[in-house]
Formats: structure tokens, sequence, C-alpha cells
């Protein structure tokens, strides 16, 4: 038998107070929710390895790098991006981040596709962004999406090429983020 049911909106106070003590995450989009699944250890290492160099550089400076479990807030949406830095970062104890300098997502194949598009449009909304970068997970490929005087560029990093954040005057080597990674598959073997 074919079941039907109306979607129900929920309000951004609602999502709040439930995302507080919620066992599984979720994002909010246009009133509705979107249950977070779990990362592979290869999508882990290369966050892990990116949050920890970032950390290690922006040591000193007001600047904190955030992962996984903040949440960006884009006008009523709500995103968990993999990484994500401040240099306001607001009261301690803030569930969330409204005024990012750089937000990093590292891909998988299941969630390229709505961070090139969806995710990206919306972070590009907020007036503190200056990067929005994206990590492969199956090659070793950064592309960082800049905001420019007269708009956006895009850079990509490969092989001795380093990750170049320019908002914060950093560089990280790819074989730093890539390090833990033991060997990429033929790319005739991807999904």
């Amino acid at each position: 038998m074919l079941a039907v049911q109306q979607l129900q909106p929920i309000s951004v106070e609602d999502y709040l107070a439930m995302e507080k003590t919620a066992e599984i995450r979720h994002e909010l989009v246009d009133g509705l929710l979107y249950a977070m699944v779990g990362t592979s250890q290869r999508h882990n290492l290369i966050t892990l390895a990116l949050g920890a160099s970032l950390r290690e550089r922006l040591r000193g400076s007001p600047c904190r790098v955030f992962m996984e479990s903040l949440k960006v807030q884009v006008a009523k949406n709500f995103y968990y991006p993999d990484l994500v830095i401040s240099c306001n970062p607001g009261e301690p104890g803030h569930h969330v981040v409204t005024d990012p300098r750089v937000i990093i997502e590292v891909s998988s194949t299941s969630t390229e596709a709505r961070d090139r598009l969806e995710k990206r449009l919306a972070y590009q909304r907020l007036p503190s962004l200056r990067e929005y970068v994206l990590v492969s997970q199956w090659q070793p490929r950064v592309e960082v999406i800049r905001r420019t005087e007269s708009g956006w560029e895009l850079e990509t990093a490969t092989g001795e090429d380093p990750l170049r954040l320019l908002s914060l005057a950093i560089e990280i080597p790819l074989a730093a983020i890539y390090e833990d990674v033991d060997s990429f598959p033929d790319p005739e073997d991807l999904p």
C-alpha cells in the first residue's frame, strides 16, 4: 500500500533545542532535518591531519579551528562542516558559528555533489567567508574557492602544491594532509 506523509518543517528554536541532546546530528535546510551519516577512516584521517596542521599554524592568533560538531548558520539553515575557522569565535560554549572565515569539507562520493553546489552556494552568502575548501578523499587534490574583489576564484592544489589559505596567510603541504592515507585507488576503480 502506498503511504504519503506530509513533512512538517521544524522551527530554528526547536531545532537548536533538539540538537543539544540529539544522539544523531542533523542539518536543518529550509525547515527540514537531514541526518548526518558517519564517516570513513580515510575521511577521519584527512580531517584530523588538516585540523591539527591548521591548529598548529593558528596558535597565538585570534583564529580558532573547530571540527565536525559545531554548526554553521546561514540564514535559517544550519550545516555541520568538517572544519570551520572563525577569527571571532564568540562566547565559550556556543554551538553555532555565524561568522566563519574558512569552511572545509572533506568530500566523499555521497556528499561531493551537495558540497560543490548546495553548501557552496549557501556558504558564499556569508559575508565573513573568505575561502571554501573542498578536499578529496580519493586523490591528493584540494580546491580552494576564494572570495576576491571581483567575485570568486578557484585554485586547485595537486601533487607537490601546497594548500594555500590566503585569508589566514597559511600554506600546508598536501603531503601533511594525506600523510596517514596509505594509498589511493586507481581512478578507474572509483565509485
